[in-house]
Formats: structure tokens, C-alpha cells, sequence
């Protein structure tokens, strides 16, 4: 009879930790991000500047064609926000706040990949900046990043992204 109740007690116990830790990377405030489409979870992910960096942060130093000199951008990793979300396609079409989108292949995101920037030099990026969310590239780090392809799926002021086949 004492194992009927330790077994319910058990499945609560799991069932209520993925509840905390499914709300613990939720947008509590303002949502900078929403990844929607082939994704774990019938609804969409949203995301504030708290829930990204909870996925861990990483650092891509580098120069760009749009900015002058080095900078070091401190964001979410693609690969991490994918895992996260449970994504399941082949693309992903990430598109700006004024409804400009690209086409990003999921294969881009690979440990040493593109990240999702919310910091240029240690703050945060206005809109002016390309913020608040920037797709970048390790440009610096290899010629192959260096290419026309690549360079237009760095998308700025990124606001949502949709995961399909």
C-alpha cells in the first residue's frame, strides 16, 4: 500500500520540476524573443533577456561588415536555443521587427556557430545598434564565414523565429 503513494509522490515530484524548470526559462518580461513551428510543445516559445541568458551565455569576438573594428558579442547560442525548444526542422526563418526574414539552415547551428547577440561590448544593443537581438556569425574566426550567404543570414533587430521542414 506504501508504494502506491510513494510511486504518485514521485511522478508529481518529476512532473512539478519540469513545470519550474519550463517556467524558469519563460518570458517573464518584456518578450525580445518567439521561436514557433517545429518545436517541442504545442505552443511557441517566448522569450525575455533573463530566459536567453538562462540558456547560457557565449562570446563571439569578431569583426563584421557593418560595424568598424573588432567587438565582442555576448548572446545565446543557436545550437543551445534549438536544443532548448526541442526544434525539429530543417530551417529556420528568423525575421526582424519590421518583417525583413532570412532563411538560416539548422545545420548553421553548430557549437562553434552563429549566436543570437543581446550585448556588443558588454551592453545591451538599441535598435539603433541592431538590437536587441543580433544573429552573428564568427566572422573573424574563418574565411568560410566570410561569404555573401552567410553575411545575409546575419539578421539584426531579430524578434521571432519559425522552425520548419
Amino acid at each position: 500500500m506504501r508504494v502506491i503513494p510513494f510511486q504518485i509522490a514521485a511522478r508529481l515530484a518529476v512532473v512539478s520540476f519540469c513545470l519550474a524548470i519550463a517556467s524558469a526559462v519563460q518570458a517573464q518580461g518584456p518578450v525580445l524573443l518567439t521561436v514557433s513551428g517545429d518545436i517541442a510543445g504545442p505552443d511557441a516559445a517566448q522569450f525575455d533577456l533573463e530566459a536567453l541568458r538562462a540558456l547560457g551565455e557565449s562570446d563571439i569576438e569578431t569583426e563584421t561588415i557593418w560595424t568598424d573594428g573588432a567587438h565582442r558579442y555576448t548572446g545565446v547560442r543557436l545550437s543551445d536555443l534549438l536544443d532548448h525548444v526541442g526544434a525539429t526542422g530543417s530551417q529556420i526563418t528568423a525575421t526582424a521587427i519590421n518583417d525583413y526574414s532570412v532563411t538560416i539552415p539548422v545545420s548553421d547551428a553548430t557549437a562553434d556557430g552563429p549566436i543570437i547577440a543581446y550585448e556588443m561590448d558588454g551592453a545591451a544593443m538599441s535598435r539603433r545598434d541592431k538590437g536587441p537581438l543580433w544573429v552573428i556569425y564568427p566572422f573573424s574566426s574563418s574565411s568560410d564565414y566570410r561569404t555573401e550567404v552567410i553575411y545575409s543570414r546575419s539578421i539584426w533587430q531579430l524578434d521571432r523565429m519559425t522552425i520548419t521542414e
